[in-house]
């Protein structure tokens, strides 16, 4: 019994050993403004982190940004506590994490939405133009008044890169088609305003449009709930928001951060993270369109064949999808 007890201590020293071990390992994260449960974009992020620490039981840190003020203050305290790799989410972290990066050389970074050139930085960015170039054929294919809208955020060449893509999504599948367009403002209030962007909605309603797609963060549920309470089509953005309003939701341009956020503690738990700059389209699985039980009745098979085809010819660059980042204009 002496040798048994002797074996089970010395079993639970060796495993509490190798959970310090993992724990010595310690990521973090730092959502942007509109919080972890936006339902959108930082919720995407938070859904990879999350993935990451039921598989490994490691526990990551993190904070939620509520004024601009707070950003490089939270990345430098993460960076001083210990977390590497820490994840900064949104192009508005850029500023601060190329800061701090100087600061501690050691420490490893990730910023998804934006660039930073240092060794000690990942930078992710994704084409958002070509996912919601799909979503833009399908808002036209739905649409009985050739009349289709979007909500943006804060107005920034990365959201008009998403009308962009939606224009010319609407227009390659009709040359009349007439697309509203509304951003929600111009400071990082307009990602957290869903009565504004209710009310932007239903603006564009009443000019026409029955179908409208958001790209505002917390904005967006404003605008998906307007549709739903106008019997109107709405689209979401970044995660897949079919399940918010089923009946009224025609499809959501997901937008994989939760990937690119689960594989940022992933790569830097396995010593494989690296630097540098990464772009994830349609043919890397970066972006897409959803299509679950709580829209298949509103996609029929023509209009999933023809945007199936119209991936099909962007990937193979049969079909050139403007980039508004390239140039800050919208030609097709």
């Amino acid at each position: 019994m002496k040798h048994i007890g002797r074996i089970a201590a010395a079993a639970a020293v060796a495993f509490g050993a190798f959970a310090a071990q993992a724990q010595d390992y310690t990521p973090a994260v730092v959502f942007d403004m509109g919080g972890k449960f936006d339902k959108s974009f930082n919720q995407g992020v938070y859904n990879g982190v999350e993935k990451f620490k039921s598989e490994t039981g490691i526990a990551y840190r993190e904070f939620e940004v509520t004024n601009e003020t707070q950003r490089e203050q939270a990345i430098r305290r993460m960076a001083q506590r210990g977390a590497n790799p820490v994840l900064g989410v949104g192009f508005a972290q850029a500023d601060a994490i190329g800061k701090v990066a100087k600061e501690y050389p050691d420490v490893r970074f990730s910023l998804i939405d934006g660039v930073v050139d240092a060794p000690n930085v990942q930078s992710i960015v994704f084409k958002e133009h070509e996912g919601s170039f799909l979503v833009g054929m399908l808002a036209a294919m739905a649409s009985k008044t050739n009349a289709v809208g979007f909500v943006g955020g804060m107005d920034i060449p990365l959201i008009r890169r998403f009308a962009c893509g939606y224009e010319q999504g609407a227009k390659h599948v009709n040359k009349d088609a007439e697309v509203i367009q509304n951003m929600t403002g111009t400071t990082p209030a307009a990602w957290n305003n869903p009565g504004r962007g209710a009310e932007l909605a239903k603006s564009q309603f009443d000019r026409g449009a029955d179908v409208v797609y958001a790209a505002a963060g917390g904005t967006g549920i404003g605008v998906l709930q307007a549709a739903a309470d106008n019997g109107k089509l709405a689209i979401g953005v970044d995660s897949n928001q079919n399940h918010l309003h089923p009946g009224t939701m025609l499809t959501s341009m997901v937008k994989r951060v939760d990937v690119a956020a689960y594989n940022t503690f992933k790569s830097g738990k396995d010593d494989t993270w690296k630097g540098g700059f990464s772009v994830l389209g349609l043919a890397e699985g970066g972006v897409g369109w959803a299509l679950d039980e709580h829209n298949k009745g509103l996609i029929s098979a023509e209009m999933k064949a023809a945007v199936d085809q119209a991936q099909a010819d962007i990937i193979a660059g049969k079909i050139q999808v403007h980039d508004y980042m390239s140039d800050n204009t919208c030609t097709y």
